[in-house]
């Protein structure tokens, strides 16, 4: 199983709807890539572990597909779709990480 973790690095002045991510970003992910989207985690940031401290990242999902492959053909031929409406939710540019995920 991999897992494809989406992070929006924190900064003071950004725009971030989670309210529009959990409610419409995400299903639309999960519409167009079906069943090769097994699962998916959304997470909000509170803090860096520095009582005070603004967290790393304001927000973060997680796309878990059963390889690599699976997650390219879902996404792939929708990527553009999805892209397109991250202006909606935030002007931040996402940073991607594709894990292997070893205990689950």
């Amino acid at each position: 199983m991999i897992k494809v973790s989406v992070l929006y690095p924190y900064q003071a002045d950004a725009r971030f709807d989670h309210d529009y991510y959990r409610d419409s970003h995400l299903p639309l992910v999960k519409q167009y890539m079906g069943a090769s989207l097994l699962r998916y985690s959304i997470e909000k940031g509170l803090g860096n572990g520095i009582a005070g401290e603004p967290p790393i990242y304001i927000a973060a999902c997680h796309l878990y597909c059963d390889s690599v492959e699976s997650f390219q053909a879902g996404m792939g031929p929708h990527s553009d779709i999805v892209n397109g409406d991250i202006k909606n939710y935030t002007d931040l540019v996402p940073l991607i990480q594709m894990s292997e995920v070893v205990v689950a």
